[in-house]
């Protein structure tokens, strides 16, 4: 009794497939929780397509999948002087993000982000003429830019890529490769055709293992089922059910990602009036779950615990049964599953 992440495998390999073809030279990305599926399987996935590269993280992760994965690993976090020094192998590329930290990597091979619009971290403009001592004890691959995912301002990714280009090369240092993050597939030819001498190589996660969410999807096994009188006390806080109805239990809890959501950024009235009316709801102890039930989205009985789910059935509506599996719609990055099934 679990829950699970079934992968319609034929058809998630068949968008991998789509997604490596439109950029050529892809830099595969395994980070956090491995999107869903796991350090193990992205890496597996990796190489079953080809991919001579695997970006991750952190420095953690990439130990963890050195021995999964055996091409190139390319650590996105930026190396920081003093950080707690971790075993890696030669096919590490640390990511750098300033001139000391190119300067603390003596004999490292490495990348070098540049700041963009996303003012997150890289070296900037000033610091160019700086590089030029710097990575001669350095084994260089390559510089990145880390774009934004929205350009509310109208703006033009190629543009702000390209413009970076000219600095670099004003700066009189090497074009061979850049890595990027966040173009389209056409942004990527333009920039290409643009700088025929430069490789581009897009490091790409989301789109690649989750853009077609048709191939994919969650379910919770049921593992108990009791009828309730409204009045009823229950659970750790010993509310009271507002109906008849039964209480279900459900294999998913907070240890999985149930019931934890990430922040989102709300655009117009109707997402911000439905982020008003779910808060005021909470304040009563009303939330909805992530489970369905005969296409109907249930509400928790009470918070989810640690790694299961009180959800309340109202009496008009068909009974689950012990072994029954609830859909559920779960955010792959926050979500640890119990199995993963291919079908």
């Amino acid at each position: 009794m679990a829950l699970t992440l079934y992968v319609d495998t034929a058809r998630w390999r068949a968008h991998q497939q789509t997604i490596v073809q439109q950029f050529p030279g892809i830099v595969p990305v395994c980070k956090g929780n491995g999107y869903g599926f796991g350090h193990e399987r992205l890496a597996d996935e990796a190489a079953r397509f080809g991919s001579d590269i695997l970006a991750v993280g952190t420095t953690y992760e990439a130990a963890k999948i050195k021995d999964f994965f055996s091409g190139d690993l390319l650590v996105l976090t930026p190396f920081r002087l003093g950080e707690e020094p971790v075993p890696l192998p030669d096919r590490a590329i640390r990511s750098v993000s300033s001139v000391e930290g190119v300067r603390g990597l003596v004999g490292a091979r490495v990348v070098i982000e540049v700041m963009s619009t996303m003012k997150r971290h890289g070296i900037s403009e000033e610091d160019l003429p700086k590089l030029h001592a710097a990575i001669e004890d350095v084994r260089l691959e390559g510089f990145a830019i880390h774009l934004p995912l929205d350009r509310t301002d109208g703006s033009d990714a190629v543009q702000e890529v390209s413009e970076w280009m000219e600095r670099l090369r004003n700066a009189r240092l090497p074009l061979q490769t850049m890595f990027v993050s966040h173009l389209k597939a056409e942004e990527l030819a333009r920039l290409q055709q643009q700088y025929p001498h430069t490789r581009f190589r897009a490091r790409i996660g989301t789109r690649l293992w989750l853009g077609d969410h048709g191939a994919t999807h969650y379910t919770g096994a049921v593992l108990d089922v009791t009828p309730v009188s409204k009045g009823d006390r229950f659970g750790y806080r010993q509310q009271k059910v507002a109906g008849d109805g039964h209480l279900v239990v459900v294999a998913g809890g907070t240890s999985h990602g149930v019931g934890l959501e990430a922040p989102k950024a709300l655009h117009g009235m109707m997402p911000r009036a439905k982020g008003v009316a779910r808060a005021g709801l909470a304040t009563m102890n009303r939330n909805q779950s992530p489970f369905y039930w005969d296409n109907k989205q249930l509400w928790f009985a009470e918070p989810p615990h640690m790694q299961v789910s009180i959800l309340f059935v109202p009496s008009d509506a068909r009974t689950p049964q012990v072994g029954d599996e609830l859909k559920a719609q779960l955010r792959h990055t926050t979500t640890q599953v119990d199995r993963l099934v291919d079908h």
